[in-house]
């Protein structure tokens, strides 16, 4: 099945250049582009990198709050599960990425999405299930997809995601594209057989992949001790020979640190990297609400995180002026964006037969 999705990916990708051996891809720059100013060699921040790390997650944290209050009016169409907690993996690693480069993220994608430059007018659209969505009002929100901003489709499918950032990273290897991509999954997908056998893939051929593991403990409802033998999932990594780091606090300047020394070296050809985000959501599974009194888990268990809240944490080290006016035109983004979403149409009934079919 691996090979099977890569040769796919591969060559939706590429068009070959036979006389050159070199293949093209739509938009793509072979030559290596200049690094943008926030992605620095030196780790030394400045305020406007900070003003820019909790602006996107103040964003993130504010839609999803956004969603969860919207959704029991049911004027979103498809099931939600809320990065809520867990933002600061997604702002870490795509703070340090360019725009060309490539995210793959799970179906937990809202932040990802928003991480990466998604627009969010067209999230909410998509889930509201309107023609102006990025997936057309018909994905919802576990299959969002926007190429102009370089992000794969996301998918409800445990893992099948991660095969397709291998796919990209192969294609980005073999053109000598000077881009990467990060795959982003949660602990549940290590366990299906796609995950070994794309890490496996990955190191034999160093290709330029940046596997993120968002463990937040559960697997829906089942929590790790239940599913591994050892929680030493990084020890099972590195024997692919994938260098691997595990980030167990949430902190997400100290993942951005790793995230850019990894992504450095894979633009130097040294081949994937693996990191390990212990995290935790703060809603249900999927839904806007708590869960701590099914049964499953216990309120005392987040506690930790929200003092360690890293959206309080970033914004505490801004001016307050700075960051109310950040806030501000925050705010000013939702209710633009959702008004958008109000106002926009249904998709056509013709709609349904779009997309079904390649080149339909």
């Amino acid at each position: 099945m691996l090979a099977a999705q890569l040769v796919r990916a591969s060559f939706a990708l590429r068009r070959v250049d036979a006389r050159r051996g070199q293949g093209t891809l739509p938009g793509v720059q072979t030559k290596p582009r200049p690094m943008p100013p926030h992605v620095a060699e030196s780790k030394k921040l400045a305020i406007a990198d900070f003003e820019r790390i909790y602006r996107s997650l103040r964003r993130i944290r504010r839609a999803e709050e956004e969603v969860a209050r919207i959704y029991p009016t049911d004027k979103i169409k498809s099931p939600v599960h809320l990065s809520i907690g867990q933002e600061a993996v997604s702002v870490g690693v795509c703070d340090v990425l360019r725009p060309e480069d490539v995210v793959s993220p799970t179906y937990r994608g809202h932040a990802t999405y928003m991480a990466k430059g998604g627009p969010l007018r067209e999230l909410f659209a998509e889930m509201y299930g309107k023609a102006t969505g990025v997936a057309g009002g018909k994905g919802g929100s576990m299959h969002l997809i926007d190429m102009s901003h370089n992000i794969i489709g996301t998918s409800a499918v445990v893992g099948t995601t991660i095969p397709l950032a291998i796919g990209y990273a192969l294609t980005f290897k073999r053109l000598r594209a000077d881009r990467v991509v990060a795959s982003f999954f949660g602990d549940g997908a290590t366990e299906e057989g796609v995950f070994t056998e794309s890490l496996n893939f990955a190191s034999l051929h160093k290709l330029p992949v940046l596997f993120v593991c968002e463990n937040n403990y559960y697997a829906i409802h089942t929590p790790i001790t239940k599913r591994w033998a050892t929680q030493r999932l990084c020890e099972r990594v590195g024997t692919y020979g994938i260098p691997t780091h595990q980030i167990d606090d949430g902190d997400v300047l100290k993942l951005r640190d790793v995230a850019a020394d990894a992504v450095a070296g894979m633009r130097r050809g040294e081949g994937p990297v693996f990191i390990e985000c212990r995290t935790y959501r703060w809603r249900e599974h999927v839904g806007p609400n708590e869960d701590f009194e099914s049964g499953y888990r216990e309120r005392t268990d987040l506690e930790p995180w929200l003092e360690a809240d890293q959206v309080a944490s970033m914004g505490a080290r801004l001016p307050v002026e700075r960051r109310d006016m950040i806030d501000a035109e925050i705010e000013r983004e939702i209710a633009d964006a959702i008004q958008f979403a109000e106002d926009s149409p249904f998709p056509e009934s013709k709609a349904l037969y779009t997309n079904v079919y390649a080149g339909n």
